[in-house]
């Protein structure tokens, strides 16, 4: 079966697009996400749309850009390159066991060390999936145990992961801290002791890595249930310094997997805690914590991701040990987006450094950084609900993302004329009777009305316009034909072109701005770099957070914190 004549000509415009977004050069796996992005249905038949787009983008190597213009124009409107029904969440999300309408209870555990990213996102809408589904509801329980000197949780991302979770429309029933329930940890610690499945290890932690790897028994490990009791209130007592004594958990030293052999429970640490200071030296491991409050908080469902499943072995060895049934739980593969480079710790020294422009910074793939590129939340849902529960690790291209939200913001953003890296042009012979013209605000949207534009024989290009058609004739968009010197222009002096004619003729169409009332502009592109240029006077009255398409650059949002009335506008980039 092959595919509809629709499909492939969804398949021609998204590569046409995609050519002349990146100077003649069509990428394959973009087109690709882009078009299964948008028709979840192809999934199934990824093949045969990678074949199709693949053999297009070849058809294209080497045709000029003026050339790629013309046929995308020929191709028609927008509306062709996208299917026409609604898309739906699509993922396949599998019934919760046992789970009981307004029953289920559900968790989220950040780490307070950075902000919530787009790896955050499957957490967030995953849980937000059931607790709509079932009714139930979703506990935001901040993992803030003190493990290492290394990585401890910070005061300031408790009030910011909480107002990501608000950015993302996931708002928690109830906040609860690890760091609350310290003292809450301890009688279990005991329960488990008595039990004899626990004992104070002294070891160095060098000899710790030792003789777990060779599955060698510490000394202590002969301690009795009373011995051990004693070493434990020892430790409360503060006897023990940081490194100096651990609980650490009787399980078989001949495991297959060396971590699990005898893995620590509590740690001593001096160390200073960002909520309650230094009130506490002995901690618990996050997966004991999680042993006792997954039971004590009511937790019905356990959803994490599958790198986790040590921790799921260790509150079950627990729960089975005191004679606990816990919950079930259910994990899902990796969702990773090629282009989002993410490290919290690279971030965090970066924007400390002063690097990074803060956690908005698009380099860092925040929520709030997708927020000020003008990527809406719940394009963000659709996407990552888009792929269900799956096991399966998933690596997909960012295009993927900007469709959905291409999808839902296209319709609605106005247009403007924007030229990067402005080139002076003088139009010798220009009409004196046409200074302005009339241009809609988008082509396939007449609600949107129009904007009159100012015009003359004093304009802006871009220069690697220019330089692309030195000594050619060219059409200014919407505007007129002109003929451009044979020479490169030596700057600041600007270029000197002549008037041809009026009509509409099959040229190369050339984006301009007349440099009467030109707005200067700046944008933040998605590597941190910095683009300069020249929009239309209309630019000048957009309003802060405004999402605007600069033509045949992309869509940008016209950034929160920039005053009106202030010179350059600035703008952050989106995506094409």
């Amino acid at each position: 079966m092959t595919l509809s004549p629709e499909v492939v000509l969804r398949a021609q415009r998204a590569a046409l697009e995609n050519a002349v977004a990146h100077d003649g050069v069509a990428r394959t796996a973009a087109v690709v996400g882009r078009i299964l992005a948008t028709d979840p249905s192809l999934r199934s038949r990824a093949d045969e749309v990678r074949t199709l787009v693949s053999d297009f983008v070849a058809s294209l190597e080497g045709v000029p850009a003026p050339e790629l213009s013309d046929r995308l124009d020929r191709l028609g409107g927008p509306e062709a390159a996208r299917p026409a029904p609604e898309r739906s969440e699509g993922g396949v999300f599998p019934d919760l066991p046992g789970g009981v309408d307004g029953k289920v209870v559900m968790r989220l555990a950040p780490f307070p060390n950075g902000v919530m990213h787009i790896g955050h996102g499957r957490l967030l809408y995953v849980h937000d999936y059931y607790r709509q589904r079932y009714h139930g509801k979703i506990l935001l329980v901040f993992d803030d145990t003190i493990g290492s000197a290394e990585k401890r949780p910070e005061a300031e991302f408790y009030d910011l992961i909480q107002r990501d979770c608000e950015l993302a429309g996931v708002r928690p029933d109830r906040v609860l801290y690890k760091s609350d329930r310290v003292e809450a940890e301890y009688p279990w610690a005991r329960r488990v002791i008595e039990k004899g499945a626990a004992y104070v290890c002294r070891c160095p932690a060098e000899t710790l890595r030792e003789s777990r790897a060779s599955g060698t028994a510490c000394p202590e490990r002969a301690q009795t249930p009373a011995e051990t009791l004693a070493e434990w209130e020892r430790m409360l007592g503060n006897a023990y310094g940081p490194g100096e004594a651990v609980l650490r958990l009787r399980t078989d030293l001949a495991d297959p997997d060396p971590a699990f052999r005898d893995r620590v429970l509590f740690r001593v640490s001096d160390l200073d805690h960002p909520r309650v200071g230094r009130k506490y030296t002995v901690w618990p491991t996050l997966e004991f914590s999680w042993a006792v409050d997954d039971i004590e908080l009511g937790v019905t469902h356990v959803l994490r991701g599958k790198e986790l499943v040590i921790e799921d072995r260790m509150q079950r060895y627990i729960w089975d040990l005191l004679g606990i049934t816990g919950p079930p739980f259910l994990h899902w593969g990796l969702l990773r987006v090629r282009e989002a480079k993410v490290a919290k710790s690279k971030a965090n020294r970066e924007i400390r450094s002063g690097l990074y422009d803060g956690w908005a910074d698009p380099r860092t793939w925040s929520l709030r950084s997708l927020d000020r590129r003008g990527i809406s939340m719940e394009a963000l849902r659709s996407f990552i609900l888009s792929f269900g529960l799956s096991l399966s690790d998933i690596e997909v291209a960012a295009e993927t993302l900007y469709s959905e939200n291409r999808r839902r913001i296209d319709a609605a953003t106005p247009r403007r004329a924007y030229v990067q890296d402005p080139v002076p042009v003088d139009v010798e012979g220009y009409p004196f009777d046409l200074k302005a013209v009339p241009l809609p605000n988008h082509p396939d949207r007449q609600e949107l009305g129009q904007r009159t534009v100012r015009a003359g024989p004093s304009l802006y290009l871009a220069r690697k316009d220019v330089l692309a058609h030195l000594g050619e004739e060219v059409r200014l968009k919407d505007l007129v034909n002109v003929r451009l010197p044979p020479a490169a222009p030596e700057s600041p002096e600007p270029v000197h072109a002549e008037f041809t004619s009026r009509e509409n003729r099959k040229l190369p169409r050339l984006q301009w701005v007349a440099r009467d009332g030109a707005v200067p502009v700046d944008i933040l592109g998605i590597e941190g770099s910095h683009s300069h240029g020249f929009a239309e006077r209309a630019v000048g009255g957009a309003r802060p957070r405004e999402i605007l398409q600069f033509e045949r650059v992309g869509f940008v949002r016209i950034d929160g914190d920039w005053q009106p009335g202030t010179s350059p506008v600035r703008s952050v980039y989106g995506h094409p």
